[in-house]
């Protein structure tokens, strides 16, 4: 017999573009109910992403602080050791606290979660099958609602020639959760997932080498920030391969042969590990889609939707990483929240040009707006102001003084375009100059803004002086 249950939306996926939405639908005055295949809430981000990587990062920034800078503080110490087991599992305690808070949170706004693999089945039902193919609770659920929010997330893409094993070739979810230190490790692919792992991998002893196909690292960095994080990176010992393309690879007992091509010729390496990390597609296999009439981008497999993250089937919206735009986990939410408040008849909306991107590397990068790169190609007048933070008092007391402040500015208006931060707490320093940027000021506004002294953000502020007192001297 079959279950029929009626909302007001039902959201397939909790990662953070969907159990966010939920919330606010809820909120709202909205029957909600929340689809999840896995046992856990939160997503990629919260379970095989942002959090355990982050997590992994700060015990091993730790690690390689106590081993290398404690001395300089005046602070001995014997012979530092590494408990993997120890850091993974308390890795994982941080993931599933922060899961546990997700599940509360949703069931405290009085969202229904229900656990199951998600179809549409018109535009307005969502079937929902259990994963061991029984159907959930009786046969089979047909959740009816008046809209229905797509937040799947994505997946690691595989490269042809190098499908994951889970073992030997892994992706980024394998890469979180080794039981031992690789000797070596080969990461293709050097973008943000790729430099993050490698790190905490480096970290730990193991040798790692990126291979990169394009000419450069992070490439949607600001030129100058992406070439000065690969000297520093290079410092650390991650080695680099640029302009060079994975053409293939054997696996062994011992570990993989990659065949390599650049300008240089053909060449082999050898890793006991290698970890594919040359980015995420959208998942929407399994969904329906086609059956129901929701159009995707035949190149990119994104999910098409108009200003309101509506999709072709007026009733059907999609947020996230399904969608156009970075594949960021905060970018995911503010569309959860934007979507659910243009079901209500209210102006939801994002401001893409102020939506920040961070690589946890050590030191961190942090951006939001536009590069000088792009500030050129698009033949907009500009002035750059930087700030080293081998000049921020803060920084040289703390003994993290590689990097600086990068801020372009529009030549005439002075309107703030774009910040790029290259040094420690960018993570944190970045939100001022989003802020700054949303509500488009000026870089004289953060140059007159008070900073107290001595913190990092004085960092931002020297660089937007800089910027006024070049405009000053011109005049």
């Amino acid at each position: 017999m079959e279950s029929r249950r009626n909302y007001d939306l039902v959201v397939i996926g909790a990662g953070p573009g969907g159990y966010v939405a939920a919330v606010r639908a809820a909120q709202l005055g909205m029957k909600v109910a929340c689809i999840e295949k896995d046992s856990r809430p939160g997503g990629t981000c919260l379970n095989v992403g942002c959090i355990p990587s982050k997590a992994l990062l700060d015990s091993t920034e730790l690690y390689n602080f106590a081993g290398h800078q404690f001395a300089e503080h005046g602070l001995k110490t014997g012979k530092i050791k590494v408990d993997l087991a120890a850091m993974m599992q308390r890795k994982d305690k941080v993931v599933a606290a922060l899961s546990e808070h997700v599940r509360k949170l949703l069931e405290g706004q009085g969202v229904h979660v229900v656990r199951g693999t998600a179809m549409l089945r018109g535009a307005d039902a969502v079937e929902v099958r259990s994963d061991s193919g029984e159907d959930v609770d009786e046969s089979p659920a047909l959740l009816k609602a008046k809209f229905i929010l797509l937040a799947t997330g994505s997946a690691p893409v595989e490269v042809p020639g190098l499908p994951f094993d889970g073992s030997r070739i892994v992706s980024s979810t394998e890469a979180l959760a080794f039981k031992s230190i690789p000797r070596t490790l080969g990461i293709v692919g050097g973008g943000y997932i790729g430099l993050e792992l490698g790190s905490v991998w480096n970290r730990l002893g193991c040798q790692v080498t990126v291979i990169e196909m394009m000419s450069r690292i992070a490439a949607t960095l600001d030129g100058q920030v992406g070439r000065s994080l690969q000297r520093i990176l290079s410092r650390q010992g991650l080695e680099f391969h640029l302009s060079t393309r994975v053409t293939g690879a054997e696996v062994s007992a011992e570990g993989v042969r990659v065949r390599m091509e650049s300008d240089d010729g053909e060449k082999t390496a050898d890793f006991e590990r290698l970890l594919v990390a040359v980015g995420r597609k959208p998942l929407t296999h399994g969904l329906g889609l086609e059956e129901v009439g929701v159009r995707v981008d035949s190149r990119t497999g994104q999910v098409l939707t108009d200003a309101g993250f509506r999709t072709s089937v007026p009733s059907i919206y999609a947020v996230g990483d399904l969608v156009a735009g970075p594949m960021l986990a905060h970018k995911a939410s503010a569309e959860g929240v934007a979507a659910v408040e243009c079901m209500a008849g209210l102006p939801g909306e994002v401001n893409y040009d102020a939506i920040p991107a961070i690589v946890y590397t050590s030191p961190e990068v942090a951006s939001v707006g536009i590069t000088e790169e792009q500030a050129k190609e698009r033949s907009i007048p500009h002035r750059i102001g930087t700030f080293p933070f081998s000049g921020v008092a803060r920084a040289v007391c703390m003994g993290e003084t590689e990097g600086f402040v990068k801020i372009i500015a529009h030549e005439r208006s002075d309107r703030i375009l774009g910040v790029h931060i290259l040094g420690p707490r960018a993570s944190e320093l970045i939100a001022e100059c989003t802020l700054a940027m949303e509500l488009n000021a000026a870089s004289a506004d953060l140059a007159r803004t008070i900073h107290a002294h001595p913190t990092f953000s004085e960092s931002a502020y020297e660089a937007a002086l800089s910027i006024t007192r070049r405009a000053s001297l011109k005049r």
